[in-house]
């Protein structure tokens, strides 16, 4: 397996004067799973989109196995991202959407799952949300990209839906690296190999959930 390596470095961003994220660093390799912990506001989801490139910052590196990525669409070759908004357009259909994005010779093994044999004939817009949201990340787990950003991929899901969509996860992470932030820690805590708090513009490392509690995090 290729072993690559993502590296963010130096990330500076204001909104109307406050600092939202000062001199942030992270660094991941395939096969990582990076949980992303923080209060509304504490700048989570804008560090992912400045990562991927439709957010400007004052200051930012993005490298992928020591190599600057300067483009936009160098990153877009070497990073996917899923928003919180679908990014599905509603009028296809499964399998139309499948077939756009997959590769002939990944299509057989992407579709022998079973969830997707029971929605693969639906227009995307009869997804429940929890169909919808698994798709999506699949869909990025089999892209040519490296390295993944999903942002609350386990909002308003079901239990059961995130346990389906967190083994999906678990079970694709060998060939990408991924970064993840949702408000479930306890989802983040189970599935991540390496956790970080943001708050007051500082990413944090935490060994444990007794410093989610020093850090005021959790109660």
């Amino acid at each position: 397996m290729e072993n690559n390596i993502l590296e963010v470095d130096s990330i500076i961003k204001r909104y109307n004067d406050k600092l939202i994220l000062s001199d942030i660093y992270l660094k991941l390799k395939t096969g990582d799973i990076v949980g992303l912990l923080g209060r509304n506001g504490s700048g989570k989801s804008t560090l992912l989109k400045i990562i991927f490139g439709i957010e400007p910052s004052e200051s930012k590196f993005i490298k992928v196995n020591d190599r600057v990525l300067l483009k936009d669409k160098e990153v877009i070759s070497q990073i996917s991202y899923l928003d919180q908004q679908s990014f599905l357009p509603n009028n296809l259909s499964v399998k139309k959407v499948i077939s756009l994005s997959i590769k002939k010779e990944k299509l057989e093994d992407f579709c022998n799952d079973n969830l997707l044999k029971e929605i693969y004939f639906s227009k995307i817009r009869q997804l429940s949300g929890g169909e919808l949201r698994y798709l999506e990340v699949k869909l990025l787990l089999y892209n040519e990209s490296k390295f993944i950003l999903l942002d609350e991929p386990f909002s308003g899901l079901s239990p059961l839906n995130i346990e389906i969509i967190s083994n999906l996860i678990i079970k694709n992470s060998f060939q990408k690296g991924v970064i993840l932030t949702d408000h479930n820690y306890r989802e983040i805590i189970n599935i991540c190999s390496e956790i970080y708090l943001l708050k007051n513009g500082k990413n944090h490392k935490i060994k444990n959930t007794n410093e989610l509690l020093e850090h005021g995090y959790i109660k």
